[in-house]
């Protein structure tokens, strides 16, 4: 369904490419895509030169990434589970966690990446602040839409501090007709 996903998506690989250039300049250049599903995001980091892994929780999905990567690291696991990189990305895994578990993800973002590291977020946007998290049914399975200062603030109690935020507005012809949060942070050193 989104095999190419990024090739309409301009903005996207613009943001990724930047999470990319920033691992690269403050470390070896080991990125996690955490929640990588079938791997296109995991390689295209790869392509814009990290040194890039996946790990998904699904071996349904570790296994197709094989497939389709197979010059690339996979591992079916969670966050719990992961060694230090420079730059950790966890591009919608946070909309498949629900509320009464979020509170342990900010835990793993301050402890994976490497002092000076990079952590790349980005989700589904709720309506407003006075619901910090909605479901809402996504075509692979439900999902939460997250109020942008909810997890950041969650990110800045755990110390990695946000450095930049974008918000992309629902597309009237795309697939996501939701807003679209990306929230990069970086870990002290």
């Amino acid at each position: 369904m989104f095999r190419d996903e990024l090739r309409d998506r301009p903005l996207d690989r613009v943001i990724l490419g930047a999470f990319a250039e920033v691992v690269r300049a403050h470390g070896d250049g080991r990125g996690a895509d955490l929640g990588c599903g079938p791997g296109r995001i995991t390689a295209h980091l790869e392509e814009s030169g990290l040194d890039a892994f996946g790990v998904d929780a699904s071996p349904a999905m570790i296994e197709p990434a094989r497939r389709a990567h197979p010059h690339l690291r996979f591992a079916v696991g969670s966050t719990t589970a992961l060694d230090i990189a420079d730059g950790v990305l966890s591009r919608w895994s946070a909309s498949r966690t629900p509320p009464w578990e979020l509170p342990v993800v900010p835990a793993e973002f301050r402890r994976v990446p490497a002092p000076g590291g990079h952590l790349l977020i980005g989700f589904p946007a709720g309506d407003g602040p006075s619901r910090p998290t909605q479901v809402f049914d996504h075509a692979v399975a439900p999902a939460h839409r997250w109020w942008p200062d909810h997890p950041a603030a969650m990110l800045r109690e755990a110390g990695p501090a946000e450095a930049a935020r974008t918000v992309r507005e629902p597309q009237p012809t795309g697939r996501r007709q939701f807003q679209e949060v990306h929230l990069l942070a970086r870990k002290a050193r």
